[in-house]
């Protein structure tokens, strides 16, 4: 008769792992992961590592480092590399970011059509493209525009109304026809129901146009942008006159930013210094009726010694004021295109790392991709603006409709 054990294994290696150091965890854990990397990357591969074996399919190629951070801290995954092909374990890891992703097959596009260079070369391999065909490439690349896709098309019904819209427009080079060439890259934000920023919508044109932007401000209109008070933007001329064409009694609001360089350009350079004074005093009044008194004063100062800058001013005077109709509380957010600059300079950041597109889908997928975390990011922080503020924006804008609306019979009946 067998004499039972007196002692549990199972026990006593629980009571061991459980006294252990975090060190002798994080090693132990870190063999466990990597052992089972292991086996599943010889299972992919048909047979296991060094191995030889006619049911072989493919072989290993070393491996790629990651990070994992865990309960018993931080442990480096080895994941093996294939000779053709990729593997990676979705089931440990989070793959990289959409943006990232999209990077990625813009650059391998790229680089499969033959238009790399020694630096593309270099950027392909340090974001761990390795033997990448090109039906691997069509694959990822499908899956990504699908995602850009429906955050390009998703209706906008559903979070309006917007009453604020800022436009935008960034040049980009693509290589069309043998040659490269500049496209531009449209581009809508806007505050929703909620108070959040919210990325509207984004097309690839070939120039900056009346028609282009018509094109894209039906595309907002037909998929539910509602509720629009005020855009702002430049004073791009295409622009301008799409937005009035297609939001009819919607405020324009000249980007303060882009015309101060406007009016530089008209000033002689000695007299700059003082009028741009004279130009940042006029924001910085505390209510409307101060801000028209002052660019009063502006005027005054300017119109008999600089009469080319008091035309310019006076022309642009009812466009750069707009943003006097609404409360104090929102001036800093709505009278220039200034808080889309960080997204700006988002995009830049990882468009200037492809340089040159290999064709318009590619830029789509990218600009797109960024645009959608950035989206998304703003759904997930704080409010741009408060409800209550919102609310009293659209409450000051129906008084003044109404009180405009009472009044024309009294001055028809006075004349």
């Amino acid at each position: 008769m067998t004499t039972p054990s007196i002692v549990d294994p199972a026990t006593v290696l629980a009571n061991a792992l459980g006294d252990a150091s975090p060190d002798l965890m994080r090693t132990l854990l870190q063999t466990m992961i990597n052992t089972l990397l292991s086996a599943e990357a010889d299972a992919v591969c048909g047979a296991e590592y060094g191995k030889p074996s006619p049911e072989r399919i493919n072989s290993r190629n070393g491996y790629r480092t990651r990070e994992l951070d865990t309960r018993v801290g931080t442990v480096d995954v080895a994941i093996p590399k294939l000779r053709s092909g990729t593997y990676f374990p979705e089931w440990l890891l989070e793959r990289r970011k959409r943006s990232e992703a999209a990077m990625i097959t813009v650059v391998a596009d790229a680089y499969l059509a033959g238009v790399s260079t020694r630096r593309m070369d270099k950027l392909v391999k340090t974001l761990g493209i390795h033997s990448l065909s090109k039906s691997q490439v069509s694959r990822m690349a499908a899956d990504m525009d699908e995602h850009v896709r429906e955050f390009r098309t998703r209706p906008l019904g559903g979070s309006g109304p917007f009453t604020f819209v800022a436009c935008d427009a960034l040049t980009m080079k693509v290589r069309e026809g043998g040659r490269v060439i500049n496209t531009v890259v449209l581009v809508a934000t806007g505050v929703n129901a909620d108070g959040h920023r919210e990325v509207l919508g984004m097309q690839v044109a070939t120039a900056e146009t009346t028609m282009a932007w018509n094109t894209f401000f039906a595309d907002l209109v037909a998929r539910g942008l509602t509720g629009v008070k005020l855009i702002t933007s430049d004073a791009h001329a295409g622009l301008v006159e799409a937005m009035r064409a297609n939001f009819p009694g919607t405020s324009w609001q000249r980007c303060r930013t882009h015309y101060a360089a406007n009016l530089m350009a008209v000033t002689p350079k000695s007299m700059w210094p003082a009028v741009k004074a004279m130009l940042h005093s006029v924001y910085d009044q505390p209510d409307g009726t101060s801000v028209e008194a002052q660019f009063d004063r502006l005027l005054d100062y300017v119109e008999g010694k600089l009469p080319e800058v008091f035309d310019h001013l006076d022309a642009a005077r009812a466009d750069i004021l707009a943003f006097t109709t609404f409360p104090k509380d929102v001036w800093q957010q709505i009278w220039s295109n200034n808080p889309n600059e960080r997204l700006n300079r988002e995009i830049r950041r990882r468009t200037d790392v492809v340089g040159i597109f290999p064709n318009r889908d590619a830029i789509i997928r990218l600009v797109g991709a960024v645009l959608a975390e950035q989206s998304d990011e703003w759904a997930e922080g704080r409010r741009y603006l408060g409800l209550d503020v919102l609310a009293r924006c659209r409450l000051t804008l129906v008084d003044t409709e109404t009180i405009e609306h009472h009044a024309l019979p009294e001055l028809e009946a006075a004349a």
